[in-house]
């Protein structure tokens, strides 16, 4: 029985162990593609039902998360030293935080979509660049306006708050460049 118990904990371990470490080359979307092909057959599932394109889901998550699936904010602390909790409640792949993960679970019926794997993280985000552009417009290519429009929230972006915060318009530039390299490469290395 104590055999028994060891390879199941083993086992457990084993699947547990590094199921959240980002793919090796950041930089390079093909080798992505090749160390975590289950990314790119999420992000694909996500761009037929919802349109968004493979490179802007994945120019979105590495700004998000960095591809770390239980990434999440940092701790802020009084005086540098006492914990007071995190900065806000963003989980997982698309830092997606609790309000409009439970909206998107009300939404699509998936009571069971963690934000800690990465089929439910690109559904999410396909579903939530959806209604950006449903809602403000915003081409589903667009990534630097989908990105400022994830980051403030639609009612934000409607209000143009990122205007007043130029370090994230900078950040939305990134996203934008990112998703251009993706795009490129991976063209590349699907031929």
């Amino acid at each position: 029985m104590s055999r028994v118990l060891l390879v199941v904990v083993i086992l457990a371990l084993a699947g547990c162990g590094g199921g959240y470490s980002p793919p090796r080359e950041l930089d390079n979307a093909c080798a992505i593609a090749r160390e975590r092909p289950n990314y790119v057959r999420a992000m694909e599932r996500a761009e037929r039902r919802w349109g968004v394109p493979v490179h802007v889901q994945m120019a979105m998550i590495h700004q998000e998360s960095k591809f770390v699936g239980n990434a999440r904010t940092p701790h802020q602390y009084i005086l540098g030293i006492i914990p007071m909790g995190r900065q806000s409640s963003a989980y997982g792949y698309a830092q997606a935080i609790d309000g409009t993960w439970n909206d998107y679970i009300r939404a699509t019926g998936k009571r069971g979509a963690r934000r800690d794997r990465i089929n439910d993280a690109t559904d999410f985000m396909g579903w939530y660049m959806t209604r950006s552009r449903d809602m403000l417009g915003i081409p589903l290519h667009d990534a630097r306006n989908q990105y400022l429009a994830y980051h403030e929230g639609q009612a934000g972006f409607k209000r143009q708050s990122y205007m007043a915060k130029p370090w994230l318009i900078k950040v939305a530039d990134r996203v934008s460049n990112r998703a251009d390299l993706y795009r490129e490469q991976l063209a590349r290395c699907r031929r």
